[in-house]
């Protein structure tokens, strides 16, 4: 991407090791016929991972998880493999992840442990000390699009303080992400005909040049109809909602809101980086197959879907959750990288002497947003060519 950074690694640095535990004892100045150990100053003892934040020192590491992720998906780019394009993601993301001295935890991920070898909801990674740290993954979000060589699969995961992300249960979401301008004036419980009156009012743009984001299901024949209806344009999607959200928030993309229903753990994702970015997000959870129209849904109930809900403590199931909800942390930080080429960034490119990875790293911490590509240079290389 033009005006990105552009960085050379040789290969991934590696994370301090844990540090091997050493009674405790007096200490004093080393001199001649000193215990060697109890010349040493007693170790610092591991803060609570809920007395310390995320800080600057994890972005390089952060994006490095989703870099690595996206190599080991992208090798079976085009292969038809979906779930082993994904079992790599995973196995690559969880491999670098324990590697970053931190007190990290999945809250959303694969799965629940039961259901998922790695990254499983509730799964500590890191080394162990250092900041408490919550990420919500999708190590291959798009599996369908990595599979077959299609536009908008990415790596991505949002991070924040211990207690930072909503734990989405795996339930769909209907959501709408809108640019900066609209924040807090377009609103999730008003029609899709107001919501553009007001999009169109607030980025001085008429409705038939707004282009709005829906994903390609049959739910949303009636959502698609009222779009058309305004004059708008809809750029219907069959995977990968996460990067339309995001566009939402970037001026020049093309995509000025999302509507419609996706999957409720990618949805706080979304609100992350919309939330960093100052942009719009909304989220209210879907528990009604005949809403869903999904077949993974097929002999589950509404009733049944409310009781599940309860157990998980979710007492307001029609509850519209802001940005600010989902990912509510101190500080927030977004990470993706392309698997394949997409709207805001490429995908990973494998040459002769090199690898290229294209990412989008979004910071509270310094509100930032940086589009970095890196080159990761083999051994042995002869000719790195800059572009």
């Amino acid at each position: 991407m033009e005006g990105a950074d552009t960085v050379a690694r040789l290969q991934v640095r590696e994370a301090p090791q844990r540090q091997p535990s050493v009674p405790f004892r007096s200490w004093s100045s080393p001199g001649i016929g000193t215990d060697p150990v109890s010349a040493l100053p007693p170790p610092a003892l591991s803060p609570s991972p809920s007395r310390i934040t995320v800080d600057r020192t994890l972005i390089q590491d952060i994006l490095e998880v989703v870099e690595q992720a996206a190599i080991a998906s992208a090798r079976l780019t085009g292969m038809g493999l979906k779930n082993e394009a994904d079992a790599a993601a995973v196995e690559a993301m969880r491999e670098r992840m324990y590697k970053i001295p931190m007190q990290g935890r999945i809250v959303i991920g694969e799965g629940e442990r039961d259901e998922a070898p790695m990254l499983y909801i509730g799964e500590e990674v890191g080394s162990g000390t250092g900041p408490g740290v919550d990420f919500a993954v999708d190590p291959c979000e798009g599996t369908n699009l990595c599979a077959n060589s299609q536009r908008g699969s990415m790596a991505v995961l949002a991070a924040s303080d211990r207690g930072g992300l909503f734990n989405a249960p795996d339930f769909y979401m209907n959501k709408l992400a809108a640019p900066p301008a609209a924040k807090g004036k377009v609103d999730i419980r008003k029609s899709a005909t107001e919501n553009i009156k007001i999009l169109s009012e607030c980025l001085g743009m008429p409705a038939d040049e707004l282009v709005i984001v829906v994903m390609d299901r049959a739910r949303h024949k009636d959502l698609i109809k009222e779009i058309r209806a305004t004059g708008a344009r809809v750029q219907p999607i069959s995977d990968g909602d996460v990067q339309a959200a995001i566009a939402c928030g970037f001026a020049g993309t093309g995509t000025h809101c999302l509507m419609g229903i996706g999957a409720a753990p990618e949805g706080v994702i979304s609100a992350a980086a919309l939330r960093a970015l100052g942009g719009h997000f909304q989220g209210q959870l879907v528990y009604d197959p005949a809403v869903a129209q999904t077949s993974e849904w097929e002999g589950l109930t509404k009733e049944g879907n409310l009781a599940r809900l309860a157990e998980m403590g979710i007492t307001d199931p029609d509850r519209v959750y802001e940005a600010d909800e989902l990912a509510c942390g101190e500080h927030v930080v977004f990470a993706a990288s392309g698997i394949t080429d997409g709207l805001l960034f490429d995908g990973v490119k494998f040459e002769k002497d090199c690898t290229r990875t294209s990412s989008l790293v979004i910071s509270t911490l310094d509100s930032t947003a940086r589009f970095t590509t890196t080159v990761h240079i083999k051994d042995g290389a002869q000719s790195i060519a800059l572009r």
